[in-house]
Protein backbone atom coordinates (compact mmCIF):
# COMPACT_ATOMS: atom_id res chain seq x y z
CA UNK A 1 0.00 0.00 0.00
CA UNK A 2 1.64 3.38 -0.96
CA UNK A 3 2.85 5.69 2.10
CA UNK A 4 0.71 8.09 2.95
CA UNK A 5 -2.22 6.44 1.32
CA UNK A 6 -5.31 6.22 3.99
CA UNK A 7 -5.89 2.47 4.71
CA UNK A 8 -8.51 0.13 3.35
CA UNK A 9 -11.81 -0.20 5.89
CA UNK A 10 -14.47 -2.35 3.91
CA UNK A 11 -13.73 -6.36 3.79
CA UNK A 12 -13.45 -5.83 0.09
CA UNK A 13 -11.13 -2.84 -0.22
CA UNK A 14 -8.98 -5.41 2.60
CA UNK A 15 -9.53 -8.44 0.19
CA UNK A 16 -8.01 -6.56 -2.97
CA UNK A 17 -5.43 -5.57 -1.02
CA UNK A 18 -4.13 -8.43 -0.32
CA UNK A 19 -4.45 -9.77 -3.43
CA UNK A 20 -2.47 -6.36 -4.74
CA UNK A 21 0.14 -7.74 -2.71
CA UNK A 22 0.17 -11.89 -3.43
CA UNK A 23 0.74 -10.26 -7.59
CA UNK A 24 2.97 -8.08 -6.76
CA UNK A 25 5.58 -11.10 -5.00
CA UNK A 26 5.16 -9.03 -1.30
CA UNK A 27 3.60 -12.23 -0.19
CA UNK A 28 5.15 -15.21 -2.63
CA UNK A 29 3.52 -18.67 -3.03
CA UNK A 30 3.90 -20.52 0.35
CA UNK A 31 4.10 -17.70 2.17
CA UNK A 32 2.59 -17.06 5.52
CA UNK A 33 0.50 -13.56 5.55
CA UNK A 34 0.67 -11.37 8.88
CA UNK A 35 -2.70 -12.87 11.52
CA UNK A 36 -5.60 -10.91 11.68
CA UNK A 37 -4.78 -9.25 14.65
CA UNK A 38 -1.70 -7.65 12.95
CA UNK A 39 -3.97 -7.30 9.18
CA UNK A 40 -6.67 -5.39 11.51
CA UNK A 41 -4.38 -3.50 13.67
CA UNK A 42 -2.54 -1.71 10.44
CA UNK A 43 -6.13 -1.53 8.59
CA UNK A 44 -7.85 -0.16 11.30
CA UNK A 45 -10.83 -2.34 10.96
CA UNK A 46 -12.11 -4.43 13.16
CA UNK A 47 -10.77 -8.65 13.09
CA UNK A 48 -13.75 -9.51 11.51
CA UNK A 49 -13.92 -7.35 8.47
CA UNK A 50 -10.36 -8.63 8.17
CA UNK A 51 -11.61 -12.29 8.21
CA UNK A 52 -14.24 -12.33 5.82
CA UNK A 53 -12.11 -10.62 3.25
CA UNK A 54 -9.33 -13.50 3.86
CA UNK A 55 -12.19 -16.02 4.30
CA UNK A 56 -13.43 -14.85 0.20
CA UNK A 57 -9.94 -15.31 -0.55
CA UNK A 58 -9.31 -19.04 0.36
CA UNK A 59 -12.82 -19.45 -1.15
CA UNK A 60 -11.32 -18.13 -4.28
CA UNK A 61 -8.25 -20.45 -3.75
CA UNK A 62 -6.16 -17.95 -3.57
CA UNK A 63 -5.01 -18.67 0.33
CA UNK A 64 -4.97 -21.66 2.50
CA UNK A 65 -5.97 -21.48 5.90
CA UNK A 66 -5.26 -24.12 8.59
CA UNK A 67 -6.21 -24.11 12.24
CA UNK A 68 -2.73 -23.67 14.22
CA UNK A 69 -0.30 -22.85 10.91
CA UNK A 70 -1.97 -19.76 10.28
CA UNK A 71 -2.96 -18.78 6.99
CA UNK A 72 -0.42 -19.26 3.61
CA UNK A 73 -0.20 -17.91 -0.13
CA UNK A 74 -1.31 -20.86 -1.83
CA UNK A 75 1.42 -22.72 -3.67
CA UNK A 76 -0.58 -23.84 -6.55
CA UNK A 77 -3.71 -21.45 -7.17
CA UNK A 78 -7.05 -22.80 -8.05
CA UNK A 79 -9.09 -20.82 -10.38
CA UNK A 80 -12.36 -21.70 -9.62
CA UNK A 81 -15.20 -22.24 -12.85
CA UNK A 82 -18.38 -19.94 -12.02
CA UNK A 83 -21.62 -21.61 -13.75
CA UNK A 84 -24.76 -19.93 -13.12
CA UNK A 85 -27.97 -21.31 -13.07
CA UNK A 86 -29.65 -19.52 -16.43
CA UNK A 87 -33.19 -18.88 -17.17
CA UNK A 88 -33.74 -21.16 -20.40
CA UNK A 89 -35.54 -18.70 -22.05
CA UNK A 90 -33.40 -16.18 -21.63
CA UNK A 91 -30.12 -18.35 -22.71
CA UNK A 92 -31.93 -18.89 -25.80
CA UNK A 93 -33.30 -15.27 -26.58
CA UNK A 94 -29.76 -14.03 -25.61
CA UNK A 95 -28.78 -16.16 -29.04
CA UNK A 96 -31.31 -14.33 -30.82
CA UNK A 97 -33.42 -17.17 -31.67
CA UNK A 98 -37.04 -17.82 -30.97
CA UNK A 99 -37.70 -19.47 -27.82
CA UNK A 100 -41.00 -21.68 -27.45
CA UNK A 101 -41.86 -24.15 -24.49
CA UNK A 102 -43.58 -26.89 -24.04
CA UNK A 103 -44.75 -29.04 -21.12
CA UNK A 104 -44.91 -32.86 -21.54
CA UNK A 105 -45.81 -34.17 -17.80
CA UNK A 106 -46.69 -33.15 -14.48
CA UNK A 107 -47.92 -34.81 -11.75
CA UNK A 108 -46.85 -36.00 -7.95
CA UNK A 109 -45.32 -38.69 -7.56
CA UNK A 110 -42.36 -41.44 -5.67
CA UNK A 111 -39.26 -40.51 -6.78
CA UNK A 112 -36.80 -43.06 -7.69
CA UNK A 113 -34.40 -44.22 -5.10
CA UNK A 114 -31.63 -41.86 -6.28
CA UNK A 115 -33.69 -38.45 -6.56
CA UNK A 116 -35.62 -39.52 -3.09
CA UNK A 117 -31.76 -39.93 -1.39
CA UNK A 118 -31.27 -36.28 -2.35
CA UNK A 119 -35.01 -34.45 -1.91
CA UNK A 120 -35.68 -36.84 1.43
CA UNK A 121 -39.17 -38.94 1.92
CA UNK A 122 -42.33 -37.97 0.83
CA UNK A 123 -43.88 -37.30 -2.62
CA UNK A 124 -42.12 -34.28 -5.08
CA UNK A 125 -43.69 -32.77 -7.91
CA UNK A 126 -42.56 -34.29 -11.45
CA UNK A 127 -42.50 -32.05 -14.34
CA UNK A 128 -41.10 -32.84 -17.85
CA UNK A 129 -40.94 -30.36 -20.74
CA UNK A 130 -39.17 -29.43 -23.90
CA UNK A 131 -37.42 -26.26 -24.83
CA UNK A 132 -36.88 -25.42 -28.40
CA UNK A 133 -35.11 -22.33 -30.29
CA UNK A 134 -36.40 -21.30 -33.82
CA UNK A 135 -38.60 -24.83 -33.73
CA UNK A 136 -35.70 -27.25 -33.14
CA UNK A 137 -35.40 -28.79 -29.75
CA UNK A 138 -32.94 -27.66 -27.30
CA UNK A 139 -33.06 -29.16 -24.15
CA UNK A 140 -35.48 -31.56 -22.80
CA UNK A 141 -35.61 -30.78 -18.73
CA UNK A 142 -36.52 -34.02 -16.56
CA UNK A 143 -37.33 -32.50 -13.10
CA UNK A 144 -38.27 -33.45 -9.26
CA UNK A 145 -39.29 -30.28 -6.80
CA UNK A 146 -39.32 -30.90 -3.42
CA UNK A 147 -43.11 -30.60 -2.13
CA UNK A 148 -41.71 -30.42 1.77
CA UNK A 149 -39.26 -27.56 1.02
CA UNK A 150 -41.38 -25.89 -2.26
CA UNK A 151 -45.02 -26.54 -1.23
CA UNK A 152 -46.14 -23.69 -3.28
CA UNK A 153 -45.16 -25.26 -6.65
CA UNK A 154 -48.06 -27.71 -6.03
CA UNK A 155 -51.06 -24.74 -7.00
CA UNK A 156 -48.49 -24.34 -10.29
CA UNK A 157 -49.63 -25.60 -13.55
CA UNK A 158 -46.22 -24.53 -15.06
CA UNK A 159 -47.97 -24.91 -19.11
CA UNK A 160 -47.00 -21.79 -20.07
CA UNK A 161 -44.17 -20.62 -17.67
CA UNK A 162 -41.52 -23.25 -17.06
CA UNK A 163 -40.44 -24.57 -13.79
CA UNK A 164 -36.73 -23.96 -14.43
CA UNK A 165 -37.93 -19.92 -14.14
CA UNK A 166 -40.46 -20.22 -11.98
CA UNK A 167 -38.06 -21.64 -9.38
CA UNK A 168 -35.53 -18.88 -9.85
CA UNK A 169 -37.86 -16.20 -9.18
CA UNK A 170 -39.72 -18.57 -6.53
CA UNK A 171 -37.74 -20.48 -4.69
CA UNK A 172 -33.56 -18.64 -4.20
CA UNK A 173 -31.26 -20.81 -3.52
CA UNK A 174 -28.08 -20.95 -1.23
CA UNK A 175 -25.49 -23.45 -3.21
CA UNK A 176 -25.78 -26.24 -5.43
CA UNK A 177 -24.38 -29.26 -7.07
CA UNK A 178 -23.69 -29.76 -10.61
CA UNK A 179 -22.40 -32.63 -12.64
CA UNK A 180 -21.61 -32.71 -16.50
CA UNK A 181 -21.69 -35.99 -18.62
CA UNK A 182 -21.92 -37.38 -21.85
CA UNK A 183 -25.09 -39.90 -22.18
CA UNK A 184 -26.48 -42.47 -24.44
CA UNK A 185 -29.60 -40.80 -25.51
CA UNK A 186 -32.72 -42.98 -24.40
CA UNK A 187 -35.37 -43.77 -26.74
CA UNK A 188 -37.53 -40.56 -25.36
CA UNK A 189 -34.22 -38.45 -25.08
CA UNK A 190 -33.84 -39.35 -29.32
CA UNK A 191 -37.74 -38.62 -29.65
CA UNK A 192 -37.54 -35.42 -27.83
CA UNK A 193 -34.04 -34.14 -29.04
CA UNK A 194 -34.38 -35.27 -32.86
CA UNK A 195 -31.40 -37.69 -32.43
CA UNK A 196 -30.66 -41.23 -32.90
CA UNK A 197 -30.96 -43.66 -29.66
CA UNK A 198 -27.60 -44.59 -28.30
CA UNK A 199 -26.34 -40.93 -29.86
CA UNK A 200 -24.47 -39.63 -26.98
CA UNK A 201 -25.87 -36.54 -25.45
CA UNK A 202 -24.29 -33.41 -23.29
CA UNK A 203 -26.35 -33.88 -19.65
CA UNK A 204 -26.34 -31.60 -16.85
CA UNK A 205 -27.51 -33.12 -13.64
CA UNK A 206 -27.87 -30.22 -11.17
CA UNK A 207 -29.34 -29.69 -7.59
CA UNK A 208 -29.91 -26.55 -5.85
CA UNK A 209 -30.28 -26.22 -2.03
CA UNK A 210 -32.04 -23.59 0.42
CA UNK A 211 -29.34 -24.30 2.97
CA UNK A 212 -29.99 -27.98 4.12
CA UNK A 213 -33.05 -28.63 2.44
CA UNK A 214 -32.73 -29.77 -1.63
CA UNK A 215 -35.56 -27.81 -4.09
CA UNK A 216 -34.81 -29.59 -6.70
CA UNK A 217 -33.22 -32.18 -9.20
CA UNK A 218 -33.08 -31.88 -12.85
CA UNK A 219 -31.57 -33.52 -15.14
CA UNK A 220 -30.97 -31.45 -18.55
CA UNK A 221 -30.49 -33.20 -21.52
CA UNK A 222 -29.55 -30.82 -24.74
CA UNK A 223 -29.69 -31.75 -28.56
CA UNK A 224 -26.67 -32.80 -30.58
CA UNK A 225 -24.53 -29.59 -31.11
CA UNK A 226 -24.68 -27.72 -27.86
CA UNK A 227 -21.88 -25.92 -26.25
CA UNK A 228 -21.68 -25.14 -22.91
CA UNK A 229 -19.50 -21.86 -22.11
CA UNK A 230 -18.07 -20.27 -18.65
CA UNK A 231 -15.85 -18.32 -16.86
CA UNK A 232 -12.66 -19.22 -15.03
CA UNK A 233 -12.35 -16.57 -11.89
CA UNK A 234 -8.75 -14.47 -12.75
CA UNK A 235 -7.45 -11.09 -11.37
CA UNK A 236 -6.56 -8.32 -13.89
CA UNK A 237 -3.29 -6.28 -13.96
CA UNK A 238 -4.24 -4.21 -11.87
CA UNK A 239 -5.39 -6.36 -8.73
CA UNK A 240 -9.38 -5.35 -9.38
CA UNK A 241 -11.49 -8.43 -10.08
CA UNK A 242 -11.34 -9.41 -14.04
Amino acid sequence: MATGAPPPKGWQAIHDEVLRRIHARDWPPGHVIPNEVDLAREFGCARATVNRALRALAEEGILERRRKAGTRVALHPVSRATVDVPVIRREIQERGQRYDYRLLDRGTAQPPAAIRATLGAGEALHVTALHSADGAPYVFEDRWISLTTVPDAAAECFTSLSANEWLLARAPYTHGDIAFSAEAASDRDAELLDSSAGAPLFVIWRTTWDHDRAITTVRLAYAPGYRIRTRIGGVAAGGGQA
